[in-house]
């Protein structure tokens, strides 16, 4: 009895579950009529020829959908049903459909009635007397050759569509002048059996232009198998697939993506859902154009206009317009497009995309370059006050070794008599000794040899003399410390004796390699041991010494220049090296300084101080070289 039951329950299961369903629609439609009524709500029943999600027809529904619902000053219930039969090649007979929609809307008739698609709008009119007799219907998305206007009734208004298939191929042969064929892709269902038949009758005027290839009596696989090995110069023209000869249903725009992705000519199509990433492009329906012509005619009739007096033109194609990237895939020229021709879907170029950070980044390099171009004429600048700088320097030195030589003209010209009288004396004995009978060879010998080092003893001053006077520009070079401390003593040496005063140099027992100019590193050692001796030959003290010696101090060389003078007075120890500062009577001032300047511009230091048992003592300092 149990397993009765239960079989039982199984059986009636599916047909208990309809009739809740169906009473539960009822009760929907019997509030909502209530509603509607009262001022609350608007009912509008949509009606679909394939299906929600079947291109074109799904696009043009979700604009509409969106229109309503933006413009409508009442609350919509919009209620979607589908006409399955219109996907079928061989569909069945549709009165179970026509008795589900009476069962559901008698009574309790909706406000509108919106038809997408000719399937939708044949049916709406061939079943209206026994479904909505009354109710206003709104027929759109439907081209103007399937709209049956014998049947139309003052309760009807009409949004069609013009498909001009001419204007179409004309503009497939226009951008691409050299194609030969033209592969029609469609699909098997009756509707798109009869566009097949119009296409035919409407190209007739291309003669022998193209020819044209129809694969509508074949199963999608082969169209696919052969759109993958076109010949040269052919296209595809993409009409609709909604079912193929086989009778499978394609959905959405699944089967064009497919047919793209396999495909080695480009697809043109009118249909503009189809149009962004599938197809090149040209002239095209509009759907915005239709949707907004169908929320008008909903809007008006909902606001109690009669639809008899709504009416419309049929839309014809928009200007052409083209998907940028399948120009450039198929290298399809701009300049072939109509002139009024419209490109999306360009990407934008560098430039584009990144304008403003260019932008920045320009007015940051210029930033950079006017600023670095500052830098680069401040330096040159910089670098010309410097070598003018050091051409003044040179001349304020050169007069300044002037001066010093100056005052060593007497002990100078001392040292050069010297050898110059001994080379006469020795010269007139080698004469009187040859004027006799048996001359002594070898005391002539080293007479003439006393000769040849006394000659060499005044050619050794005059050169000192001709390098101290020597004009020459600052010149920066390697140079060994320790022999120009020799030169600028041995100058000095003749002063000392003259003097009686006794000056001694000792160098260190290393090489002390420098960069600077030998000849004014000379002369501040010569200009320190002339001040020495000065200090020393006015003090008049007992001891008179001048001590020259040079010393390696971590990666610097030193030179000291020591005397035995009374010293440099503590409040004039911080001015010694200033510009015009001197203890003598006769002295301008400038040794001292220009002395500072040199060492300064050879990288090093030069300072001063007071000996514990006397005396000055005056240190130079030069980086050495690594």
């Amino acid at each position: 009895m149990s397993g009765r039951k239960s079989r039982m329950s199984v059986k009636l299961g599916p047909v208990w579950l309809w009739l809740s369903l169906l009473l539960a629609a009822l009760s929907g439609s019997a509030d909502a009529a209530q509603r509607s009524a009262r001022g609350e709500l608007k009912r509008v029943l949509m009606l679909h020829s394939f299906g929600r999600e079947f291109r074109p027809w799904s696009e043009y529904a979700r604009s509409i959908k969106a229109g309503l619902e933006q413009r409508s000053a009442w609350p919509l219930d919009i209620q979607e049903h589908t006409l399955l039969s219109a996907r079928f090649n061989n569909p069945g007979p549709e009165a179970p459909f026509v008795e589900y929609l009476h069962s559901l809307y008698e009574g309790a008739p909706p406000d509108i009635v919106l038809s997408i698609g000719a399937p939708a709008a044949r049916f709406a009119q061939r079943y209206r007397a026994k479904l909505f007799p009354d109710t206003p219907m709104v027929l759109t998305v439907v081209e103007e050759r399937l709209v049956d206007r014998a049947d139309l009734t003052d309760n009807d208004a009409v949004v069609s569509a013009h498909l001009d298939f001419m204007a179409v191929f004309d503009n497939i042969l226009r951008v691409l002048p050299d194609t030969r064929t033209v592969a029609i892709v469609i699909g098997a269902s009756p509707l798109e059996k009869f566009w097949i038949d119009a296409l035919k009758r409407d190209l007739i005027p291309l003669g022998d232009r193209v020819d044209l290839v129809w694969y509508s009596d074949l199963p999608f696989e082969a169209i696919l198998a052969r759109a993958a090995r076109l010949p040269p110069h052919t296209v595809l023209f993409w009409g609709q697939m909604s079912v193929d000869a086989a009778g499978i249903v394609h959905e959405g725009d699944l089967a064009l993506r497919s047919l793209r992705a396999v495909a080695n000519a480009p697809i043109f199509s009118y249909q503009d859902p189809f149009f962004g990433g599938s197809t090149v492009g040209g002239p095209m329906q509009l759907t915005a154009e239709i949707s907004r012509k169908t929320v008008d005619a909903v809007m008006r009739i909902l606001g109690g206009e009669k639809p008899s007096a709504i009416t419309y033109e049929p839309i014809e194609f928009g200007r052409p317009k083209y998907d940028w990237r399948e120009l450039q895939r198929w290298g399809i020229s701009e300049s072939s497009l109509p002139p009024d021709s419209e490109i999306l879907f360009r990407e934008a170029t560098v430039w584009e995309r990144y304008r403003w950070q260019m932008l920045l980044i320009a007015a940051i390099i210029l930033m950079q370059a006017g600023l670095i171009s500052g830098l680069l004429h401040e330096r040159h600048r910089r670098r010309g006050a410097e070598i003018e700088s050091r051409q003044r320097l040179a001349e304020l030195a050169h007069a300044n070794r002037y001066s010093a030589v100056g005052e060593l003209t007497t002990s100078i010209a001392h040292e050069l008599n010297q050898p110059l009288g001994s080379i006469l004396t020795n010269t007139e004995t080698a004469e009187l000794m040859l004027q006799g009978n048996s001359p002594d060879i070898d005391e002539i010998r080293l007479i003439l040899a006393d000769i040849r080092r006394d000659d060499q003893r005044a050619s050794e001053v005059i050169r000192r003399l001709r390098s101290v006077l020597k004009k020459t520009p600052f010149e920066i070079k390697d140079i060994e410390l320790n022999d120009t401390v020799r030169e600028a003593v041995g100058l000095a040496r003749a002063v000392a004796d003259g003097r009686r005063i006794t000056l001694t140099c000792t160098p260190v027992l290393i090489d002390l390699h420098v960069k600077g100019d030998p000849i004014q590193l000379q002369q501040v050692v010569l200009n320190l041991i002339i001040n020495a001796m000065d200090a020393i030959s006015d003090a008049n003290t007992g001891k008179r010494e001048v001590r020259v010696w040079t010393v390696r101090a971590g990666r610097e060389a030193e030179v000291n220049v020591v005397d035995t003078g009374p010293g440099v007075t503590a409040p004039d120890l911080a001015n010694v090296f200033d510009p015009f500062f001197t203890t003598k009577p006769q002295g301008m001032g400038m040794g001292l300084a220009i002395a500072k300047t040199i060492v300064e511009a050879h990288q090093g230091t030069i300072s001063t101080t007071n000996q514990p048992a006397g005396g000055a003592r005056f240190t130079i300092r030069l980086p050495l070289l690594r």
